[in-house]
C-alpha cells in the first residue's frame, strides 16, 4: 500500500505541540519547547542501515508547500542509491566547515555525555595530533580513502592502538558531519568494515612491539651533528625532542606562549601531558639555541614553535621521516629510551630525578606522597649534563660509588 503523503494541514503546521509531527513521504515537522518549528527528512540508508536525519531548514524559511516538494525530490534520489542531503543547497558558512570545525562540534555535543573529562581530551587530542595535520583543513566531502591510508598506515604497526581509536573517532567525525549534509554517509573512507578491512590488517593480528626502537645513546651525538646541518622545522624539533627527552606530541605542540626564554623554562599545560598535569622543563644552553632558530621562521598566522608547511601543528610524519634520512629503523620515542639508559650508566643522578625529567608518574603512592619537589633545579643540571652530551660540547664524568 502507497504511503500516505500531506498529513499535516497548514493550520496544524502552526499550532502543534512540542514533537516529532509526520507529514509522510519522510517528510516531519519538529517543534521544539521553545515553539522554534523546522522541516526534518528522515529515511533509512540502504548501506548502514541507519536512519538518518537531514534538517530542511525552519518553517518561516521554507513553506509546507516548499518542503514537500524538496521531500519529493530526496525520496527519489533515495531510490536511486544517492545521496539525499545534495539536494539541499549550502550556505556559504557550511561550505567553509572544515573536518577540524566538525570534530570540533561533535567532541562539544559529546562531553555532557563522558564522565571523564580526560576522554574528551583524548578526543582532541589524537585528533589534532594524527589527523589534522593531513585533514583538519578538508571539508569531510573532500576527504578521500588515500587520505585516510596516510594518517593511518604510518601508525598501524608501531602504534596499534592509537591508531585503532585514531579511526574510530575519525569515522564518528565524519558521520557527524554526514548527518549535517556536509558528505555522503554511505560513503565513509574511514569505515573499517568494507572500506579499511580491504586495506589493512586486523589491528589484533598486528605483532605488538613491547619497546620503541631506540638509537644507541652513544650515537645520538652523531644524529645531532647531521640535524644540525639543517634548518627544516621537522629536523630543529626533532633536535629539540632529543635535548628535552620530551615525548613527540608535547614538542610538535608546543606554542610560543609555553617557553619564558628569559627563565629557561617551558611549562606545558596539563591538558597536554599524559598524566594529566602540568610539567616544567628546564632548558638547557643548546635547547634555547634551537628556539632562537625556530623564531626565526615564526609565522604571524601561527603560534606554534615548529609550525608544519601550512601553518598548522608539525606532524608526527614530518618528524619521522627527518629521523629516519639519518637513522633508518629508529623511532622518535627511542630518544627517551636513549636519554634513561645514558643517565642510568653515564651519570649518578638519583632515579627520581630521571623520571621526574622524562614526566613519569611515580607509581609507589607512599613514596610520591612525601616527594613533593618536581627536583626542578636538579633537572637542569641533568638536561644541561644530557645537552652537553648531545652535542658533542662536554662529557659527563661518572662518580665512583664509595666502597
Amino acid at each position: 500500500m502507497a504511503a500516505r503523503l500531506h498529513l499535516l494541514s497548514a493550520r496544524a503546521v502552526q499550532t502543534a505541540g512540542p514533537g516529532f509531527h509526520a507529514d509522510g513521504g519522510n517528510l516531519y515537522l519538529r517543534v521544539k519547547a521553545s515553539g522554534a518549528r523546522s522541516w526534518v527528512f528522515r529515511y533509512r540508508d540502504k548501506a548502514t542501515q541507519r536512519v538518518r536525519e537531514i534538517g530542511l531548514g525552519p518553517l518561516h524559511s521554507r513553506t509546507l508547500a516548499q518542503a514537500r516538494k524538496l521531500a519529493e525530490a530526496m525520496r527519489a534520489a533515495v531510490a536511486d542509491g544517492k545521496d539525499p542531503a545534495q539536494l539541499l543547497p549550502r550556505t556559504e558558512a557550511e561550505k567553509r566547515r572544515t573536518f577540524a570545525d566538525c570534530a570540533e562540534e561533535l567532541i562539544e555535543a559529546k562531553r555532557p555525555g563522558w564522565r571523564n573529562p580526560k576522554h574528551a581530551q583524548q578526543w582532541a587530542n589524537t585528533l589534532r595530533d594524527y589527523a589534522f595535520p593531513v585533514i583538519g583543513h578538508k571539508a569531510p566531502a573532500d576527504i578521500t580513502l588515500a587520505d585516510i591510508k596516510a594518517i593511518l598506515v604510518p601508525l598501524w604497526a608501531e602504534k596499534t592502538e592509537t591508531a585503532t581509536r585514531l579511526r574510530q573517532r575519525i569515522e564518528a567525525v565524519l558521520d557527524y558531519a554526514a548527518v549535517h549534509g556536509l558528505c555522503d554517509g554511505a560513503r565513509n573512507p574511514a569505515r573499517w568494515k568494507g572500506v579499511l578491512d580491504k586495506v589493512l590488517p586486523p589491528a589484533r593480528k598486528v605483532a605488538a612491539r613491547q619497546h620503541h626502537a631506540a638509537a644507541d645513546y652513544a650515537d645520538v651525538p652523531r644524529i645531532m651533528a647531521a640535524l644540525e646541518q639543517q634548518d627544516r622545522a621537522s629536523a630543529l624539533c626533532l633536535r629539540f625532542i632529543i635535548l628535552t627527552a620530551a615525548r613527540s606530541g608535547e614538542a610538535r605542540g608546543c606554542r610560543w606562549e609555553e617557553i619564558d626564554l628569559r627563565t629557561a623554562t617551558w611549562t606545558i599545560p596539563a591538558q597536554r601531558m599524559k598524566a594529566a598535569r602540568p610539567h616544567r622543563v628546564p632548558l638547557s644552553a643548546a635547547a634555547l639555541e634551537v628556539l632562537r632558530a625556530a623564531q626565526k621562521m615564526r609565522r604571524t598566522d601561527a603560534d606554534w614553535v615548529f609550525p608544519g608547511a601550512r601553518g598548522g601543528m608539525l606532524s608526527d610524519v614530518a618528524v619521522s621521516k627527518a629521523l629516519h634520512a639519518i637513522a633508518p629503523g629508529v623511532t622518535v620515542h627511542g630518544f627517551r629510551s636513549a636519554f634513561r639508559t645514558w643517565a642510568e650508566e653515564q651519570t649518578s643522578y638519583p632515579r627520581s630525578v630521571t623520571e621526574a625529567a622524562l614526566a613519569h608518574v611515580n607509581a609507589d603512592k607512599v613514596e610520591a606522597a612525601y616527594q613533593r619537589s618536581d627536583l626542578f633545579e636538579r633537572r637542569r643540571e641533568l638536561m644541561s649534563a644530557w645537552a652537553d652530551f648531545a652535542t658533542g660540547t662536554g662529557r659527563v664524568i661518572r662518580l665512583a660509588l664509595a666502597s
